[in-house]
């Protein structure tokens, strides 16, 4: 009999030690989340020590630059409220632009002002997109950051009244919860519940509305980890990747599709940009 209860101890014992180095676990994970939330909250109260803010330097200056093959500059660029006017044009990307006869983002409408306005070849310009870990951010991100900066304060209020707008809202839904590549993942694997992580990083639960306004605006976003500023078609491409997916191409329809879905969940949220990310 006491043999019995001793093995039946030992049992028990052994089934609680994985429960209980779990919960310390998450405790642990818990503890270290606020601590780098006191790091993010302590660079967002001086935003001069985001060093995002040398992106939009940067990108100011490329804004009104005569550049390219038409020594022309940006600043007859349409994106949405007339040639030249980026006030509040963030907060109503992306949207129909009759001119190119699609919808656009931010990125892909500069992407097309550069080509059309100031003769640069596009192909050239995608070469590098992104960049990577510690290198000098690309001119479309400086000019991103910059553009995107000017909606500070304002709301997001996605366009929806031509039919392409609608066309392309109804994709990006789609494509959210497509289940697709060799892990059968879904951006809502990631975001479409509460409450997940990945190692250290909690993920937003972006199909919620009230959580996707607290964190869309944050984008284009300073990635502390990596040394250099991440936009939001660079943060789609991220994820799919990290899906085991096919490189996306820079300003597809799939990306403008998904970010317009984003937005449209974040409408109301406040801008904030450029955002502070792990």
């Amino acid at each position: 009999m006491i043999v019995r209860k001793r093995l039946f101890c030992a049992v028990i014992a052994g089934l609680m030690l994985p429960a209980a180095a779990a919960l310390a676990a998450g405790a642990s994970d818990d503890a270290t989340e606020r601590e780098l939330e006191k790091y993010r909250q302590m660079l967002k109260a001086d935003p001069w020590s985001n060093p995002g803010m040398l992106d939009v330097d940067r990108g100011e200056a490329l804004w009104g630059e005569k550049r390219g093959p038409n020594k022309a500059s940006l600043e007859g660029c349409d994106l949405g409220k007339g040639p030249g006017k980026i006030d509040g044009a963030f907060a109503e990307l992306p949207r129909y632009f009759r001119d190119a006869d699609r919808v656009m983002d931010l990125e892909s409408r500069l992407l097309w002002c550069m080509e059309k306005l100031q003769g640069f070849e596009a192909s050239a310009l995608v070469k590098r997109p992104y960049s990577k870990a510690n290198q000098s951010g690309t001119e479309l991100e400086a000019l991103t950051s910059f553009v995107a900066s000017k909606s500070n304060g304002a709301a997001f209020a996605p366009q929806l009244t031509h039919e392409k707008e609608r066309a392309a809202l109804a994709l990006g839904e789609a494509l959210f919860f497509r289940r697709q590549g060799p892990m059968d993942f879904a951006c809502a694997t990631c975001h479409g519940d509460a409450g997940k992580r990945i190692r250290l990083q909690s993920l937003p639960y972006l199909s919620q509305p009230e959580e996707a306004r607290q964190v869309v605006g944050e984008w284009p976003a300073y990635r502390v980890s990596q040394g250099t500023v991440m936009t939001p078609q660079h943060r789609l491409a991220d994820c799919y990747w990290q899906m085991r997916l096919p490189l996306v191409d820079y300003g597809s329809e799939v990306t403008v599709a998904l970010t317009m879905y984003l937005v449209n969940q974040a409408k109301g949220g406040v801008i904030a940009t450029p955002g502070l990310k792990r």
